[in-house]
């Protein structure tokens, strides 16, 4: 499904420390003056600063949208093939035997795509790509940063005594970090769920990085814009029109992969159809005056949690058709 670019969604974001946080460097520097753990830092801006890698906070994202899945579904693969339920499975310590035939060879690619848990689906394994991309996340203001050392002792846990030497390490405790979430040929279900996960994440309910169970790691979340795109669209009578098709939809429409993939053999994947949800926002031409775009900028009703809201309503249904399957 990665030949083809049905549907986009950005989802611009600030993370904002509540307390202390840290993403380890993993090297520790030879200037005896520094604390053993670094916060990881690269060149921005014209000069060194601390950020968020994306592969933290994409881990961080997917281990919690893994745990909804298991939640709500199973954590098991199900044992009949053409089965609707929800499953995420452990990464870590899966095989994938199931993606291969009994040559050992990999299977098609809308086979192991429909063979791949739900989770696997949107975050990617070893056989299929990721249709989720977090850029790193940047302070907006490098002199808004409060940096500091903080100290801290291993303790033995059976004689209660410190194990080795005391330690200190550097943590942020105030700033903004400014990043991108993209998702390219998304159903609406898959959407629903990343916005499940960020509204957990807001709410404190989990955290990332170094020390999350002893406090670090708490972030708020202040959403800036999100934007829906339909590249291979075009508004015509108020109407969004699919390039040489005759598929056409309302210009409020808020569309999910399926919606474009109708047709003899167009929709080899099984993404779900109907997926489409109706909204108050007028689509409006790209860039160029090529394709359609539909814009949430947190004004008024345009809010990106009215966004989620939508997509969480096509999430619900996907759970109800996995119960009753």
């Amino acid at each position: 499904m990665h030949k083809r670019f049905v549907n986009h969604c950005t989802i611009e974001l600030s993370l904002i420390p509540q307390g202390a946080i840290l993403i380890k460097s993993g090297q520790e520097d030879i200037n005896p003056s520094k604390p053993k753990m670094e916060f990881v830092q690269t060149f921005h801006s014209g000069g060194s600063s601390i950020y968020l890698p994306g592969s933290s906070l994409k881990g961080a994202i997917r281990s919690h949208a893994e745990r909804i899945v298991r939640t709500v579904g199973s954590d098991k693969r199900p044992t009949d093939s053409d089965s609707n339920q929800l499953w995420a499975n452990d990464p870590l310590n899966d095989k994938y035997e199931y993606l291969k035939d009994q040559n050992n060879k990999d299977l098609p690619a809308t086979e192991i795509y429909k063979k791949s848990s739900f989770t696997d689906q949107i975050f990617g394994n070893t056989s299929i790509a990721s249709r989720i991309r977090i850029e790193d996340a940047y302070p907006q203001d490098k002199t808004k940063l409060k940096i500091e050392q903080r100290h801290g002792v291993a303790i033995d846990r059976v004689f209660g005594s410190v194990a080795v030497g005391p330690f200190d390490y550097e943590v942020c405790t105030s700033g903004e970090f400014h990043t991108k979430i993209h998702l390219k040929n998304f159903s609406l279900a898959q959407l629903g769920l990343v916005g499940l996960v960020l509204r957990d994440l807001n709410e404190g309910w989990f955290a990332i990085g170094f020390a999350k169970s002893r406090g670090l790691g708490n972030v708020k979340i202040n959403y800036h814009k999100a934007v829906v795109q339909y590249p291979g669209c075009k508004l015509e009578d108020n109407q969004i029109k699919a390039f040489g098709k005759q598929q056409t939809w309302s210009n409020t429409a808020l569309l999910g992969a399926g919606e474009f993939l109708q047709g003899e053999n167009e929709n080899p994947y099984n993404f779900p159809f109907p997926d489409i949800q109706n909204t108050s926002i007028e689509a409006e031409k790209m860039e160029l005056n090529f394709g359609t775009q539909l814009i949430w900028n947190n004004e008024g009703e345009k809010t990106v949690s009215n966004l989620f809201e939508l997509a969480v309503n096509e999430w619900s249904k996907l759970l109800t058709e996995g119960a009753a399957a």
